[in-house]
């Protein structure tokens, strides 16, 4: 098999090549393009120190001399070239405490995580692949390099990764790989906040999001999301559904877009409900409160992780928000837009489409046949430009002032009444209209 390569890679290659330097194209980009993937990026690994590099190229960035990695600029693009190297003495279970340069490429491939990363490639010479990473790519295993213990005790990462990549890639995981992150679960403890997130985000937003069901089995949850965790152990024995709380969240990451609030929505939507199950006289699981419970666990999730405010209040939002009745009508649709925020309210409907193809699928064609149509009748509000919001009013406070309300909360409690006849009354948004409803409500308070 011949890997096309791009121009500008090519060019970095031949270069390399013609000052009589060793240059491959290493790693994802090999992997992915053995898959009939289109690589993200293309890695190159070669012979020359950072330095030889440098001079070779007009355009250089000093972006990991420490690792040996210059990144070279070519046509717009970047490309991140590295010297051959060999890592040694791991003293924090992430990063080599000392980098020696090396002229032999498979002694830097023998320092990569797993087999399907450690190939390299070059038209003129085919593929250097001493580690068999072609044959586990074609039998879809996830194996690692050499002895997995060393692996994983050398970049405890590389835990996370092997998940990760059996969600993105839709890999088993070979049998000695398994067995030796399930001794060495402890490590995850060794990784920062931000890496695991990163990871996360990567596993989430995967075709095979459903296989973070692995780390559930292998004991990886318990040490990074304890209270995801803990929801596989809940049943839920109710009519509207036949997943325990943790598949039932698995399924409805899965069937929500590819949008990471979104998807940490469905993940982390019912995580109170161990909290606030009871069952009834009749055996039926009831949660009630289970939506604040799982909006302040969440909340200390997403701060744990270091997500960024932002992203952090629109998920609780949703999670605030995603168990709401909504009847299909106008007047419903208003006042649930009112509540939510005009903001998110599309996106709360596919939080709640995700939820209920995630539960009985008895029930399901009617109750999204009713989202539907509460999604046509979100259009017609906004298209008539409804009133929905406190903005939307034909009325402002210095109006109010005018009349007399005075200055302060009584205002502001006023305009929400207002909103609120506006929201079931339409047609009442008209500036003197709410003017004649103010003066009666002031007269009368």
């Amino acid at each position: 098999m011949k890997i096309n390569i791009p121009e500008q890679a090519m060019y970095i290659l031949d270069e390399l090549n013609r000052k009589g330097y060793e240059a491959f194209i290493v790693g994802g980009c090999v992997r992915d393009s053995l898959m009939g993937r289109v690589p993200c990026d293309w890695d190159i690994t070669t012979s020359a120190t950072p330095e030889e590099v440098k001079a070779l190229f007009l355009r250089t960035y000093d972006t990991g001399l420490k690792h040996g990695t210059v990144t070279v600029h070519i046509d717009k693009t970047n490309f991140e070239v590295t010297t051959y190297r060999i890592e040694e003495d791991y003293q924090d279970y992430r990063r080599p405490s000392e980098v020696k340069y090396t002229k032999n490429i498979e002694d830097d491939l023998q320092r990569r995580d797993f087999t399907m990363n450690a190939i390299a490639y070059r038209p003129s010479v085919g593929f250097i692949d001493p580690f068999n990473g072609r044959i586990d790519i074609e039998n879809e295993l996830i194996r690692c390099v050499g002895t997995a213990d060393e692996r994983f005790k050398e970049d405890a990462l590389r835990l996370l990764r092997a998940v990760r990549f059996a969600c993105q890639l839709n890999f088993g995981i070979e049998e000695k790989t398994y067995k030796a992150i399930d001794r060495n679960i402890k490590l995850i403890s060794k990784i920062s906040k931000e890496r695991i997130r990163e990871e996360l985000n990567k596993l989430l937003l995967s075709n095979n999001s459903e296989k973070l069901l692995i780390m559930h089995e292998i004991g990886m949850l318990q040490e990074i999301l304890p209270e995801f965790d803990n929801c596989f152990n809940i049943e839920q024995t109710h009519t509207y559904h036949i997943y325990d709380v943790g598949r039932h969240s698995l399924v409805a990451v899965k069937n929500i877009e590819k949008d990471l609030a979104l998807k940490w929505t469905m993940l982390l939507h019912d995580i109170g409900k161990p909290l606030c199950k009871t069952t009834d006289c009749k055996g039926i699981d009831r949660f009630y409160n289970h939506g604040e419970k799982s909006v302040a666990l969440a909340d200390q999730i997403l701060k744990r992780l270091k997500f960024d405010n932002k992203t952090r209040v629109k998920i609780k939002r949703l999670i605030k928000w995603h168990d709401r009745p909504i009847l299909p009508t106008h007047k419903a649709v208003r006042r649930a837009i009112k509540a939510v925020g005009n903001d998110i309210f599309l996106n709360l409907l596919k939080v709640k489409e995700s939820d209920i193809r995630a539960q009985n699928p008895e029930f399901e064609p009617q109750r999204v046949e009713d989202l539907k149509q509460i999604e046509r009748i979100y259009y017609e509000i906004q298209q008539d430009k409804q009133c929905v919001t406190l903005s939307d009013l034909a009325i402002s406070g210095k109006d109010l002032i005018d009349i007399g309300v005075p200055q302060g909360r009584e205002i502001g409690n006023m305009l929400n009444r207002l909103l609120d006849v506006v929201i079931d009354n339409p047609k009442d948004n008209k500036k003197e209209r709410l003017l004649e409803i103010s003066r009666n409500m002031f007269t009368n308070k």
